[in-house]
């Protein structure tokens, strides 16, 4: 038996590994399920300063993701002990991870990693568990995908309940019960699920909550900070690229081919005549500090090495939008955000090397266990971690 709480990239991970080697097993997922391209209506995102960005429905944010399948902090977890090269593989291999073809890379992406090169910049074309046959081109992946073609974690969810799973939407758990210090069960609301072993999958900004009231320890968080920059080209139409095609690494992040909405409307506000299709975008997304908390308030800060990094990828970001024709007059930048919150549980303070807390039958699978910000996409990180401790949960 086991009950997973929150059905996200870790939890549906969980999820399947623990249905498909012959567990009775519960989902609870406090968001509904919804069709795939309807999933950007359910963002819950939190202004901590930072402005951090999670969704509430069946599959998590893997149904808003870019489809990005980097492997990241593999030294790192490594170092720590953990190694999953062999885990990446299969699940790299499950997933059918490949490059985007040719006809994939949109005018505008295109422009930019030629123009990186141009200027001396390393570029690298990413990784995707995308479908390219079933791609629809709309550059619409951080809203939901209308022809799941992007993988997302319902996938494997679906295929937990081929095992037998049983799986409950619109259902908050609110504690986790003990019995003799050990894991016993979930109670949501005035129902209790009993069972003796409990995934805790249920995101950075939640995950925290839980350990806290269990009286174990948590970590400050990190979010892999972010800035959108764009300029104007017109008729360029990288609004239906698929975005972050490629990326170029710097010290302390990563820049990527990115059109973001909220760039219009800045542009709109400056009196910059534009439409969607007229912006070149990128992001610049960096390893950011762990100045974050999670308490009765959310509240993450950007650190003077989290400035000193946006501001010289930013310098770079800005470099490569003018080489690839974006016009310097017109450039804008949006707020900052964090798109991955992460680290609040991390290894070695609130899990061990097998992602169990100290309390028995207690394990975490989401992005709180990540050591150190990734400053990259890392939903192939947390999927290969929660295969690994499921593969330790069966010793």
């Amino acid at each position: 038996m086991a009950i997973v709480i929150g059905s996200g990239a870790g939890g549906a991970a969980g999820a399947r590994y623990l249905a498909e080697a012959g567990h009775d097993l519960l989902v609870i997922e406090r968001g509904p399920e919804v069709p795939g391209k309807d999933a950007g209506h359910y963002y819950a995102n939190v202004d901590a300063g930072v402005r951090l960005m999670r969704t509430f429905c069946l599959g998590g944010t893997t149904m808003v993701s870019g489809g990005n399948a980097l492997r990241c902090l593999e030294l790192e977890l490594k170092v720590l002990g953990i190694d999953l090269a062999a885990h990446y593989a299969a699940v790299e291999k499950e997933l059918d991870v490949q490059l985007l073809p040719d006809d994939l890379i949109g005018d505008g992406t295109r422009r930019l990693m030629d123009a990186a090169e141009r200027i001396g910049l390393p570029v690298q074309r990413m990784p995707k568990f995308i479908n390219p046959d079933l791609c629809c081109k709309d550059g619409l992946c951080a809203f939901g995908c209308p022809s799941d073609a992007r993988w997302s974690a319902i996938r494997f969810i679906r295929k937990a309940e081929t095992y037998g799973a049983r799986v409950i939407t619109d259902t908050v758990a609110d504690e986790i019960i003990l019995r003799h210090g050990e894991a016993a069960g979930v109670r949501c609301g005035a129902e209790i699920f009993w069972d003796d072993l409990v995934v805790l999958a249920a995101g950075a900004l939640e995950t925290p909550g839980f350990l806290t009231s269990l009286s174990l320890p948590t970590s400050p968080l990190f979010a892999d900070t972010f800035v959108s920059i764009g300029a104007l080209l017109p008729g360029i139409g990288m609004n239906r690229d698929v975005p972050m095609g490629a990326y170029i690494p710097f010290d302390g992040g990563i820049i990527l081919p990115h059109y973001s909405r909220p760039l219009h409307a800045l542009m709109a506000a400056r009196g910059t005549k534009a439409e969607p299709e007229d912006i070149l975008g990128m992001m610049v997304k960096i390893k950011d500090e762990d100045d974050g908390s999670v308490n009765d308030t959310i509240v993450k800060k950007v650190t003077v090495q989290d400035a000193e990094r946006l501001i010289r990828g930013s310098a770079s970001a800005t470099s490569i939008l003018a080489e690839a024709g974006g016009d310097p007059n017109t450039f804008v930048t949006a707020p900052i955000r964090g798109s991955h919150p992460c680290g609040t549980a991390r290894i070695g303070v609130s899990v061990d090397m097998n992602l169990e807390t100290a309390i028995p039958g207690l394990y975490v699978t989401d992005a709180s266990v990540l050591p150190s910000a990734p400053g990259a996409p890392p939903i192939l990180t947390i999927i290969a971690l929660a295969r690994y401790a499921v593969e330790k949960m069966n010793e």
